[in-house]
């Protein structure tokens, strides 16, 4: 093993829990802002449209990822499809996506600790999660997967729970009410609203893909991926449908759009304030913000450190501790979370919130990132027809082509409804094509193609 390589230690059940870690947060906050554009009926529609879209997409994606099971994922998978150009696009799409959704979520934490401790600043919070779970990550991936498995079935039965105490108060009148964009009839505001609502539907799924930079951490990943995969879609599919339908039909939905902890405000409408259940939601509603925080700083780090192993970083951000983890990776993308946290307040953005801009932004990256994988996996059909792929996207090519056609009108909705975060996106992306440029021009980009 070189200094450079990562060691293979988890197994079916760790990735399965690093698929549904890296997500679930998704369930538990977020996804409420797209009742506000749309309302609840028109963002269910939103919601299977892009859950056709993610189930396509990973059932095409598990090919990429088990046919090149490397750390940089996406960007592995672009560049030996498309060379330097698709390598940069995927991999500075995926790091955007990694780095921007971690702000959120630590917000998210911060404000469901402020429901339990009123007095607690959640930014404070926020800032405290990022150095707790930095650290949890420098220590080790095993321990840090062992965490996030645990984790992750707890956040994964409070969702059941949670279900389960609400569904006696569930009322479907509730729910449909004004569901169509605040109105009871389908109509084309209604249909805008559906639109402008994807980045919030996405986020119920977004970042499950980061399961791929653990690809060569994994054991036997030819098998232990894809079982991960589709296990792993299969069950956020079923706790994303059911969290938003039970929670929209207790009360009126309206006064838990647009809001960090929809999930504790619903259950508060149902059995009070100081109910047990209201503080166990609370309690162990963290463990979904805390799984997908945690995993997506494993994804983010895994991302920095590929780039920076194939040249297009400064190399040393590719450098290993002796626990074997990426440890400046992981430090470099605190520290542009914490930036992102310390300027909530200070900038505007299209009068969004922070945690909402930041959905946005990681949305935008995940959406190109979706876009580039599913090309790469059509030109590496044609150009690498010997590629030993054990498992291969079912319903080639229309399954794929869904993915990409979806992903594509996705990316349309989002710049139309999002121009000003679109053009930062872009932005983001120039500026950082020219430094990875720069960095590669310092030396030669290594070879992809065997690692």
């Amino acid at each position: 093993m070189t200094a450079s390589q990562l060691k293979p230690t988890l197994g079916t059940l760790h990735l399965w829990g690093l698929a549904v870690g890296l997500v679930i947060s998704g369930e538990y906050f977020g996804w409420s802002y797209g009742w506000g554009s749309a309302g609840t009926l028109g963002f269910l529609v939103t919601t299977l449209m892009v859950a056709v879209m993610y189930t396509c997409f990973i059932f095409s994606f598990t090919e990429l990822t088990t046919a090149i099971p490397n750390a940089g994922g996406p960007f592995a998978y672009s560049l030996r499809a498309f060379g330097v150009t698709g390598g940069t696009i995927a991999g500075l799409a995926t790091l955007i996506e990694f780095v921007f959704a971690p702000p959120a979520i630590a917000m998210a934490i911060g404000a469901y600790l402020n429901v339990q401790y009123p007095s607690l600043d959640p930014k404070w919070a926020a800032i405290g999660a990022y150095f707790v779970f930095m650290t949890l990550n420098i220590l080790g991936v095993s321990i840090a997967a062992t965490f996030e498995l645990v984790v992750t079935v707890l956040a994964v039965a409070e969702l059941l729970v949670f279900m389960g105490v609400v569904a006696p108060a569930f009322s479907f009148s509730n729910f449909a009410l004004g569901g169509w964009a605040g109105s009871d009839t389908f109509s084309l505001p209604a249909i805008s609203g559906m639109f402008a609502a994807i980045p919030f539907a996405i986020w119920f799924f977004l970042a499950i893909e980061g399961a791929a930079m653990a690809a060569e951490e994994a054991k036997d990943p030819k098998k232990t991926i894809p079982r991960a995969y589709v296990a792993g879609i299969l069950t956020l599919v079923t706790l994303a449908i059911g969290v938003m339908i039970f929670a929209g039909g207790v009360g009126d939905w309206r006064t838990l759009a647009n809001i960090n902890d929809p999930l504790p405000q619903a259950m508060k409408a149902v059995v009070g304030n100081n109910s047990n259940w209201m503080h166990m939601l609370v309690w162990i509603g963290l463990f979904g913000l805390v799984a997908s925080f945690h995993g997506i700083i494993l994804g983010y780090s895994r991302q920095f450190f590929a780039l920076a192993r194939a040249g297009f970083l400064p190399s040393g951000l590719a450098k290993l501790s002796r626990f074997q983890t990426p440890h400046r990776a992981i430090l470099a993308g605190g520290v542009v979370g914490i930036a992102a946290i310390l300027s909530d307040g200070l900038v505007n953005l299209q009068g969004m919130s922070l945690t909402a801009a930041m959905i946005t932004m990681s949305v935008f990256g995940a959406i190109v990132m979706y876009i580039v994988s599913m090309l790469s996996l059509f030109k590496l059909r044609r150009s690498e027809p010997d590629l030993e792929r054990s498992f291969r996207a079912p319903g080639y090519p229309v399954v794929p082509a869904i993915a990409l056609i979806l992903a594509v009108v996705c990316l349309v909705a989002m710049i139309w409804f999002n121009l000003m975060i679109g053009c930062i996106f872009l932005g983001l992306m120039l500026v950082g094509a020219v430094f990875c440029k720069v960095v590669r021009g310092r030396g030669a980009v290594p070879a992809l193609a065997s690692q």
